[in-house]
């Protein structure tokens, strides 16, 4: 669901790939990210027998009143997070999909606080609950911050964006994204024609601490692990190295196809297969989707099909979850 591309708004990204990886579709299925309901949708019309669509932002169920009931009751829309896929279903499912980051509809809200170039309160909150952007802005340690900007925005100015943030909140809160913004923009160069909004990296790593998004990521393909019947797949959707980079490492684990021991690391005890991956390369967009969709270009799909080991619980430490820790330029 990332992108900041309004004039492509609701357009689901990678859809085709995904319905041909995943064909013949059939059975129940689960789409953990609902958003616009176009994964949805597209597995309803590609033979789905029932969808059961998840979103933790209730908002975009009344969206979805103007078509959803052409479904029936094929499809069944539930308030809650994809972490909890495994009690979200009524048995056991054909398929899941994850749809990650914040939709363009989010962005195009500017009362939702996601995007620097619309102005509206600094929350960034994709359900209602929690403390907001703003919150962690005023008030988290200026350390705190530096590693969250590095570590989630992979922002090399972190320590200096977060000094700057420190000390502007000294004079007054920051409260709206237009602030924050021109705060970020002030510790680094002008962008060039083509490049990114100076915010963008900060603005992206405030969104996932906000939302938790790394910690519900992991989670959710745990949960999606007990969830999936032997023979359901599993298709997720990243917009960034981080996400991506997790994905990729719990379907080499649970696929056993992580890394061997070496002389300086011991091999570790081998664990059946939970999955059998399906993409041996993450899949992008081809340039017909680019051509129609420019949210789409760093949208990468990896899928798998669960096996019939009974589920179990992987190793985090493996999987690439950024820790904490003070760094940045």
């Amino acid at each position: 669901m990332a992108g900041s591309d309004s004039h492509a708004p609701h357009i689901p990204v990678l859809l085709r790939p995904l319905l041909e990886a995943v064909s013949p579709v059939s059975g129940l299925w689960l789409d953990g990210t609902f958003g616009a309901g176009g994964y949805a949708r597209g597995l309803l019309d590609a033979g789905a027998d029932k969808v059961i669509g998840v979103d933790r932002d209730p908002s975009v169920f009344a969206l979805a009143q103007g078509w959803a009931g052409v479904y029936g009751d094929r499809l069944m829309l539930v308030e809650g997070t994809f972490s909890d896929i495994d009690s979200h279903a009524p048995a056991l499912l054909d398929g899941v999909v994850l749809d990650l980051g914040v939709s363009s509809m989010q962005l195009d809200q500017a009362e939702r606080g996601f995007s620097f170039t619309r102005d509206g309160p600094l929350d960034m909150r994709m359900g209602g609950a929690g403390p907001s952007a703003a919150d962690l802005v005023n008030t988290a340690e200026e350390s705190v911050l530096a590693d969250i900007l590095f570590q989630y925005g992979e922002e090399r100015a972190s320590r200096r964006i977060a000094r700057a943030i420190a000390k502007a909140r000294r004079g007054a809160p920051i409260v709206s994204t237009a602030q924050l913004a021109d705060i970020i923009g002030g510790c680094l160069p002008h962008p060039k024609p083509g490049q990114s909004h100076p915010a963008t990296r900060s603005f992206q790593a405030l969104r996932i601490a906000v939302n938790d998004e790394l910690g519900q990521l992991v989670s959710g393909l745990i949960a999606a692990e007990a969830a999936l019947k032997p023979g359901g797949r599993l298709a997720v959707v990243t917009f960034h190295s981080l996400e991506d980079r997790i994905v990729k490492r719990f379907l080499q684990h649970r696929s056993g196809r992580a890394a061997a021991g070496n002389r300086h690391a011991p091999e570790i005890e081998a664990e059946p297969s939970r999955f059998q991956v399906l993409t041996r390369r993450a899949v992008g967009p081809d340039d017909a989707e680019m051509g129609a969709n420019p949210r789409a270009r760093s949208a990468k799909l990896r899928i798998a099909r669960r096996t019939g080991a009974p589920a179990g619980h992987p190793d985090l430490r493996a999987l690439g979850l950024p820790e904490l820790v003070e760094r940045g330029g």
